[in-house]
């Protein structure tokens, strides 16, 4: 059995034993919060549990370390849509410790690439037309640093509301500890 047919075998058992009525709730974070955070599997329900969060209580942003690296970006949008159509008040950037991002080199992935067929031509094409593709594929050295770049990029944002705290936290995927770098409420000036 592949794992698509398992997915939709205990779906339908899902489904038919009506075992979604637990995570009933309507579209609006009754918390009025967003996090982004990143998509490691140890923080799937960590992160949210570590805070005292439940299903409905929040909106949950996930990439690879957490990082708004564009402004116009889906993960920007994604934040926007939060706050202006979902009513979230505060935004949670959360990086976290032991980051696959934190040792993540252009060129070793770029070797990836090339083992799984992408070709050298591709991505020689991609750098002759302005694509800084070594730089977007490059990790960071300090996850701390990695979060605070993300809250300026969300606070500096021409299109986020000027008063939004964004704060900013790195967990412990072992253990859930909270580590705060950037408290939200803190004026502008601590950036």
């Amino acid at each position: 059995m592949t794992l698509l047919e398992e997915v939709l075998s205990f779906n339908k058992n899902f489904v038919s034993s009506k075992m979604y009525e637990e995570f009933a709730t309507d579209k609006f974070p009754d918390k009025r919060v967003v996090i982004l955070t990143c998509m490691d599997t140890r923080l799937v329900e960590l992160v949210t549990r570590a805070m005292n969060f439940k299903n409905g209580d929040v909106k949950v942003v996930r990439n690879a370390g957490a990082i708004v690296n564009h402004p116009f970006g889906s993960i920007m949008r994604s934040l926007l849509v939060a706050v202006y159509q979902l009513k979230a008040d505060e935004v949670l950037i959360v990086g976290h410790h032991d980051c696959g991002m934190s040792t993540l080199s252009s060129d070793a992935i770029l070797s990836d690439m090339k083992e799984r067929g992408v070709q050298q031509n591709t991505i020689d094409t991609l750098r002759n037309a302005g694509i800084e593709v070594d730089q977007w594929l490059q990790g960071f050295d300090s996850v701390e640093e990695s979060v605070t770049h993300s809250v300026h990029m969300v606070k500096q944002h021409p299109l986020m509301v000027s008063d939004i705290p964004v704060h900013g936290l790195v967990i412990d995927p072992g253990t859930g500890k909270l580590d705060l770098v950037v408290d939200g409420y803190e004026k502008e000036a601590a950036l």
